[in-house]
């Protein structure tokens, strides 16, 4: 028996002493750890993954975790991200990526098992660009309801009021095509979205120009907050745009100091990420608003958590909470 299923039989158990005028406490105690589902970016153990995919799944499985978020690339993404890809995997001693040596449909069937299942993915805008179908077709095991371009990396695409323009109608164009796969085109903050041209930034020139019915955002708390905005405000402004959410928290109050366009700023707030609730944000409060502002998932991403099992069962105790 999986510890999992012993636990839930146990909590059946304790269930049912509960309806006892004695144990009303108990009872109690059960309905407060209530929760949605609570997810993980698998960017916050790659090194786990990348070891032992199948122990980890099952790891999170038990811990409670119900949703994956999987950061690619995948067999049947473009060969332009593999490429890039495989720099990034010599620079950080990974020897593999997803689906770790397995098939979309074996990595189903694990997720299954394990009572998890991955509503968001992310991939890269080349993909999208080259490779479109060939990714829409190969991710159909997994049955993603989001598909998720993390980062802009070339500055043309992002330099200019007109450039966000042009993403805008790119980024419509992209869902008008996945629609029929039931996917909607996701696009997530990485910072350099604040900057502003002509009045106004880059992330509400993309907002207020895409459809919603074909394109949503995720919004990651870390780097908003290191462009120096305010996540609950974004969230108030532009309701049921944001159906993803990347939580992690930070230990200090950290700025960009430049404009958060490049890798290496993005590296410098690795090292001072924590877990969620042991920082300095209000990650309750901004959860909460969340809810109310329409975000259905919410994954926990520490990139590269240095202690990948305690972030995991940390960070669990603490989501359970407030997801």
């Amino acid at each position: 028996m999986k510890r999992r299923d012993a636990i839930k039989q146990s909590t059946l158990g304790l269930g049912g002493l509960s309806i006892m005028g004695g144990f009303a406490p108990m009872k109690e105690l059960l309905e407060s750890t209530k929760t949605g589902k609570v997810g993980i970016q698998l960017f916050t153990i790659p090194f786990l993954v990348d070891n032992d995919f199948e122990g980890t799944l099952e790891l999170l499985g038990d811990t409670g975790y119900r949703e994956i978020e999987f950061f690619g690339p995948y067999p049947f993404s473009s060969q332009t991200t593999k490429n890039g890809w495989a720099r990034m995997q010599e620079m950080l001693n990974l020897k593999q990526h997803a689906f770790y040596g397995r098939t979309a449909e074996e990595t189903a069937a694990l997720l299954k098992a394990n009572d998890l299942s991955s509503p968001s993915v992310h991939t890269t805008i080349t993909t999208m660009r080259d490779g479109l179908r060939p990714f829409l077709d190969g991710m159909g095991p997994l049955a993603p309801k989001y598909a998720v371009v993390p980062a802009l990396l070339n500055p043309e695409d992002r330099n200019s009021k007109d450039a966000y323009l042009k993403l805008a109608d790119e980024f419509n164009a992209l869902g008008e095509t996945m629609k029929p796969y039931g996917m909607k085109f996701v696009y997530h903050n990485h910072g350099y979205e604040h900057v502003t041209y002509d009045g106004e930034m880059g992330l509400d020139i993309l907002i207020k120009n895409t459809d919603a019915a074909l394109v949503q955002f995720e919004l990651d708390i870390f780097w908003m907050k290191a462009a120096g905005q305010n996540p609950i405000d974004y969230l108030k402004k532009y309701p049921n745009r944001f159906k993803l959410m990347h939580v992690k928290d930070s230990s200090v109050d950290f700025r960009f100091k430049g404009d958060g366009s490049t890798p290496e700023q993005w590296m410098e707030g690795f090292p001072l990420m924590s877990d969620p609730g042991d920082g300095v944000f209000d990650i309750k409060g901004i959860i909460e608003q969340g809810r109310e502002s329409g975000v259905e998932h919410f994954f926990l991403e520490r990139d590269l958590a240095p202690e990948p099992e305690k972030t995991i069962k940390n960070s669990y105790s603490t989501l359970r909470k407030w997801v």
